[in-house]
């Protein structure tokens, strides 16, 4: 009986220890496979876990009211998204695309939809966006953002800013090696921190060249308004200004048609016009001449290429601040007008810009360290 009784406890125990290995094994498994299906779930509208070896990356920018054809800032941008697209295989549309602005009302309105389409890396172009980024990116921790021109609060947002004084500064030296009249203008689009950095350097570096030229500066307060722009440098142009720098988005297509216009009339007229943020060369073509002596190149193409080159390779910049000045290639000026860029202003320029690279020259960045820097003259 005591045998009987042992040999039944036995057989018990044996089968519920082989029930718990069973239970254990299926447990692990369980456990791997839910991670794994956690992982793949959590990595949708994630830039870090959805941008790995799948190939299944994609991003988006939102542009501000210039539009994605503004000859400047935007297309840049949107440049930079193509080529990224085209380096990495990835098809408009899906892997890659963005959203037009017509008003600030659609910053929000434009993020949001982006995100429900579950782009991973989503850009807003211009400082004018940051309040949108901030808003949407708190409410999507898993999406990553970048915002170019501005610094944004968040963990999943990388900051893209520029040495815009830096490139403006030779702009100004350009543009002093090249005037006849010793008077140039600056024309600006909405007046803030930004633009006064493109302002601030611009007359820094004329002034550096000759004290004694004259200035005149002036603010479209818009960077959509070509009318605007053409009626601002008309008056320029009329009052004996013979180079104007603007920084003013698709406002600058008015002062490259005012110039074109007067060089139509009269091709003997002494008129340029400096672009900006992309090599605006093709704008100034007019019959036989062209009327762009140089542009102020910040390459937004490039940075929103690298970041977003980061961020599918998982190493997304978030919460930091990443700057790209003159050291770096980062901001320069274009040489495409060989007739009008000039071996002796060419060289000027080389030699400003290798003092401000080895610490010689602090160029200034607002308003108020440019009168700083005007008076040491």
């Amino acid at each position: 009986m005591f045998k009987n009784r042992w040999f039944i406890m036995f057989a018990l125990l044996l089968s519920l220890g082989l029930v718990l290995a069973a239970c254990g094994g299926s447990s692990d498994g369980g456990e791997d496979e839910a991670t794994g299906n956690e992982g793949e779930g959590s990595s949708e509208g994630s830039g870090e876990e959805a941008s790995g070896e799948n190939g299944d990356f994609s991003v988006a920018m939102v542009t501000d009211i210039g539009g994605v054809d503004d000859k400047s800032f935007n297309q840049s941008a949107w440049e930079g998204l193509q080529a990224f697209g085209e380096e990495n295989g990835l098809v408009e549309d899906e892997g890659f695309d963005y959203a037009q602005s017509e008003s600030d009302a659609d910053y929000v309105t434009n993020l949001n939809r982006l995100v429900r389409q579950d782009y991973n890396l989503i850009y807003g172009i211009g400082y004018l966006l940051q309040p949108a980024i901030e808003e949407v990116a708190g409410q999507y921790p898993d999406t990553h953002f970048a915002i170019v021109d501005s610094v944004a609060e968040g963990d999943n947002i990388a900051s893209i800013t520029f040495k815009e004084h830096q490139g403006s500064f030779l702009a100004g030296v350009a543009a002093a090696n090249k005037t006849e009249s010793n008077q140039v203008g600056f024309v600006g689009g909405v007046d803030g921190d930004l633009i006064n950095k493109f302002e601030a350097g611009f007359v820094a570096g004329v002034k550096s060249v000759n004290p004694e030229i004259e200035v005149d500066v002036q603010y479209a307060e818009s960077f959509a308004a070509a009318d605007k722009g053409k009626l601002i440098a008309s008056n320029m142009y009329d009052k004996g200004i013979d180079v104007i720098y603007h920084a003013s988005g698709a406002t600058g297509n008015g002062v490259f048609a005012q110039a074109k216009d007067i060089k139509n009339n009269d091709p003997e007229a002494n008129v340029w016009v400096i672009g900006v943020d992309r090599d605006q060369h093709e704008e100034g073509a007019v019959n036989d001449t062209n009327v762009t002596l140089t542009s102020m190149v910040k390459r937004v193409d490039i940075a929103v290429q690298d970041v977003s080159t980061q961020a599918m390779n998982g190493e997304f910049p978030g919460g930091e601040v990443i700057e790209y000045g003159l050291e770096d290639d980062g901001v320069s000026i274009a040489r495409t007008n060989e007739e009008a860029m000039t071996e002796e202003i060419i060289s000027a320029v080389e030699e400003w810009k290798e003092k401000i690279i080895n610490g010689e020259v602090e160029v200034p960045s607002t308003i108020e360290d440019l009168e700083t820097y005007v008076n040491s003259l």
